[in-house]
């Protein structure tokens, strides 16, 4: 694949303490994504807030609240990965849907071309920009817009079950699926506004664990123990 969207779980970036940031695995995927970079793939990035904040299980602030300060958790989750990157010899750049002062540069499909045309990672901060859609939502819309090849979803679980491993032991994982069986099945892979996205606008995904072991060059060599969605 010459250009991909890497969606990257906070919780899987905050390793076995849960929440915040574990620099030594953040530090491993920038390895791994420096490798696809060398080769001359083109990355964006699309990096979840739950590693900081899940206000939808919240009953008594706001919703669209809620989601604001979800946004800023991607925000925030972005500068941390962004700089890890650049540490280990990367250019980056942060967009967001809105403005964040210097911080970020506002997004643009032209933008990202030109970035992408110097060997820069893109990171996607901010979900959409508004209230009531996921980051996952954001991952296919942000895919769909830059015309990447497919999307890499790595995830704290190794791929699609039939059912939750982790209540589940007898659950079965797929090699492969159909993104109408995603959401014919509710599989939770991603929310059904995402799902349905990603089938409308045929974009594959490959979905995987982060901490299996170079995981991500794995996936995009093809040669991964996940589960590959495909869209018809």
């Amino acid at each position: 694949m010459k250009r991909i969207l890497l969606k990257l779980s906070g919780e899987a970036l905050a390793g076995e303490k849960h929440s915040g940031f574990d620099e030594a695995t953040v530090t491993a995927v920038a390895g791994q994504v420096k490798q696809a970079v060398d080769k001359g793939t083109e990355v964006g990035i699309v990096i979840g807030g739950g590693n900081f904040w899940r206000g939808r299980t919240s009953e008594t602030i706001d919703r669209t609240k809620a989601d604001q300060i979800g946004m800023l958790a991607t925000v925030m989750n972005c500068i941390y990965v962004s700089e890890i990157f650049r540490s280990v010899g990367m250019k980056t750049q942060i967009l967001t849907p809105f403005a964040c002062g210097s911080f970020t540069k506002l997004f643009s499909k032209d933008r990202v071309q030109k970035y992408f045309s110097k060997g820069i990672v893109c990171f996607f901060a901010g979900g959409t920009g508004h209230p009531y859609f996921s980051t996952d939502t954001a991952t296919v819309l942000r895919a769909v817009e830059i015309e990447a090849d497919g999307i890499l979803l790595a995830k704290a679980v190794d791929g699609i079950y039939d059912s939750d491993p982790k209540t589940n032991p007898a659950a079965v994982k797929y090699d492969e699926i159909s993104i109408q069986e995603v959401i014919d099945r509710k599989l939770a892979v991603m929310d059904l506004t995402a799902s349905i996205l990603c089938m409308e606008n045929k974009m594959p995904m490959y979905v995987f664990g982060l901490d299996g072991k170079d995981s991500i060059v794995r996936a995009l060599d093809g040669n991964f123990s996940g589960t590959k969605v495909t869209v018809g």
